[in-house]
């Protein structure tokens, strides 16, 4: 079989713009080269800093990005996102412009026998309750109709400051390994793992890439980011790897 994909957390447009400019310009060569051998292509989440639909209008900027993810689409090789907590309102712009379905939760998936897990990550697992509550109150669609309510160049300029400054929105805390008993996406994976078995639980979010035995014959993944490792996943029909990107 062909080559399944996966990258996570690119956070475009932070911290800012021209900051931005070089990884979007990394991660659309990336594209090009998976695009030789992809079966598939699972992006998880966060590839934008912020994001919001209004019903007209979509952030400024990413035509590298998007054009590229429409041509790679157009091309036949199918392409999932799951949106992160910093793209958490998404809605139906990347199905109706470029046929790419939006997942809000996790999503199984299976590839050559082998059983996937996938989705961002965030609020999942013990703990992180700042950030859990935080997000009932994003979610919710009271704040979704107020924001729309917000001129796109006071409501967008708001939200990426408070995106990059503030910890509890962005969910993000120092990003070290915690241990195997205080990784709450591991612990999440554990929890999952007694109901229903899989081979690989493939998450974002905590920006840490790591492969780690979870159970007999299960491997929780973190595909860590694209700001200070630019890591991605790549399974071959066998064996699933984390790889980092030179270009």
């Amino acid at each position: 079989m062909k080559k399944v994909y996966f990258a996570s957390d690119q956070h475009f447009g932070a911290p800012t713009a021209e900051l931005s400019f070089p990884r979007e310009q990394k991660f659309v060569a990336w594209l090009d080269e998976v695009k030789k051998d992809a079966e598939a292509i699972f992006l998880l989440g966060d590839l934008f800093d912020f994001w919001f639909e209004y019903k007209t209008v979509v952030p400024k900027g990413f035509v590298r990005v998007l054009g590229k993810l429409a041509e790679i689409r157009d091309s036949g090789i199918p392409i999932y996102f799951f949106v992160g907590n910093h793209d958490l309102w998404m809605d139906d712009y990347f199905e109706k412009e470029l046929n790419i379905p939006v997942y809000h939760d996790n999503q199984e998936f299976t590839f050559n026998g082998k059983t996937f897990l996938i989705g961002h990550g965030d609020g999942k697992g013990p703990g992180d309750l700042g950030y859990k509550r935080m997000k009932k109150v994003f979610t919710n669609p009271f704040s979704k109709w107020f924001f729309r309510w917000l001129h796109p160049d006071i409501g967008v300029r708001l939200a990426q400051y408070l995106s990059v400054k503030n910890k509890l929105i962005s969910g993000e805390s120092d990003v070290k390994f915690l241990g195997e008993d205080k990784e709450w996406l591991i612990l999440y994976a554990k929890r999952k793992l007694e109901t229903k078995h899989y081979n690989y639980l493939v998450f974002g979010h905590r920006h840490l890439p790591m492969i780690y035995p979870v159970g007999e014959n299960a491997q929780y993944v973190n595909l860590g980011d694209w700001i200070s490792y630019f890591t991605y996943g790549v399974f071959d029909g066998e064996n699933f790897e984390l790889k980092t990107f030179e270009n």
